[in-house]
């Protein structure tokens, strides 16, 4: 059996490993653009690869992708994180678990991740191919599949063909969303595509200010439609705000469209444990305690001073008023703007991870075996599905697991 996986990211290197383990008289083809293997893993996580989550509780895991996570049930329940986590440090890469539940080598260098599978390819029937660009796919009428290259190279005749060319969200790495064409030409449709897991420009300035200002629990909520909210670390930077609650809610809104004419707008609630009864109370408090101190003065006591400075400023209220002598209507300004810091979107920017939402629709894969559902022989594995996780070693678990049973399938269809 002659099997082309098309794409070296995470999702094709472990189907070509499971290959190798599974039948290893099969004769692979791992198919790569770039001059070597991996170059989005190792680039993930800023270089140090999150490689999975340290949670367990798969039912948890699965509730971690926007688009894709009942898809994804199947593979994960069968390479689920604890698996994956076990098969790297077989295969002399130690992990560790970090204390927000993300997974990375000891050395904190992605490049070991990769070389974990360059050494497992070197004496195998897995044959690499760098520097190869594939041209376009075609079925053949008897079965089978010619793959055709852009250089002078001679086509390829194979019986399976694995696509896990990923999506376009970084192009840099050869992401160039070339496998959506492949899909295409062989019968299978495409969802709309955006990008996820991007950090939030807003209109305002204010953030630079307090760019680096992070908080380890606050909600931010889209106000589009019905609205959608996540909860989670935060921090504001230069141009807006980042971090994983953002990256989470950036997914979830994926489809919207927001820049400069038609912004979007989000709140920031800093105090998503305490409403407004309670947040009162404890303000009054304060005053109580320091009725002599100025507005502001007494507000950082609950944020930070130069936080407290621009919710003066950007709620209106009299900060240089005795705390003593400031309205109730005046405290209540400041609560609403505590629990719902406005800020509009115009721009998305870079994160943590590269990510496409959208793709091939699941509707034509088979969860149970990553074949298509159109063309016999064909099968899918990572980002070129419509599947997406949120920051935190998701990602690159349902490529792991994706991976794994594509190549679980394609083993087991040629015995």
């Amino acid at each position: 059996m002659k099997v082309a996986i098309i794409g070296g990211g995470a999702a094709g290197l472990m189907a070509a490993a499971t290959l190798r383990e599974n039948s290893p008289e099969a004769e692979v083809f791992l198919i790569e653009r770039n001059d070597g293997l991996g170059k989005k893993v190792i680039i993930s996580g800023g270089g140090r690869c999150n490689v999975t989550t340290g949670l367990r509780d798969v039912r948890e895991v699965l509730t971690k992708y926007p688009r894709g996570g009942k898809f994804l049930s199947s593979a994960m329940y069968g390479f689920p994180p604890a698996a994956v986590y076990d098969w790297f440090e077989e295969h002399g890469v130690p992990l560790k678990t970090e204390d927000d539940m993300r997974c990375f080598p000891v050395s904190d260098d992605g490049h070991d991740v990769v070389l974990a599978f360059d050494r497992l390819f070197v004496h195998s029937n897995v044959k690499v191919l760098l520097k190869t660009d594939v041209a376009g796919v075609r079925r053949q009428a008897e079965g089978g599949f010619v793959i055709h290259f852009k250089t002078d190279m001679a086509p390829l005749a194979v019986d399976k063909v694995l696509l896990t060319t990923g999506g376009q969200a970084y192009r840099q790495t050869g992401s160039t969303g070339d496998g959506y064409a492949f899909a295409s030409s062989l019968g299978h449709t495409l969802t709309p595509l955006a990008p996820g897991l991007n950090s939030f420009f807003t209109h305002e300035r204010w953030p630079a200010e307090v760019s680096g200002m992070s908080f380890m629990r606050a909600t931010i909520t889209a106000k589009r439609g019905k609205g959608t909210s996540f909860t989670g670390p935060f921090l504001f930077t230069h141009r807006g705000v980042s971090g994983p609650a953002v990256f989470a809610l950036s997914s979830l809104v994926a489809y919207e469209r927001y820049d400069h004419s038609v912004p979007l707008e989000i709140s920031i609630d800093l105090f998503p444990e305490k409403n407004t009864d309670v947040l009162r109370l404890e303000i009054e408090s304060h005053i109580v305690a320091n009725p002599a101190k100025i507005l502001r003065n007494v507000i950082a006591h609950i944020i930070p001073k130069s936080l407290a400075e621009i919710c003066v400023t950007d709620a209106g209220l009299p900060g240089d008023t005795r705390a003593i002598e400031v309205s109730k209507k005046d405290i209540a300004r400041c609560i609403e703007w505590l629990k719902g810091i406005p800020l509009r979107v115009i721009q998305r920017g870079g994160g943590d991870e590269f990510v496409t939402a959208g793709g091939v629709p699941l509707t034509e894969i088979d969860p149970s075996t990553m074949e298509s559902k159109l063309c016999p022989g064909l099968y899918f594995a990572g980002e070129i599905m419509d599947v997406d996780g949120f920051t935190g070693g998701f990602n690159l678990q349902a490529s792991w697991a994706a991976g794994r049973r594509a190549g679980e399938s394609i083993a087991e269809s040629g015995k």
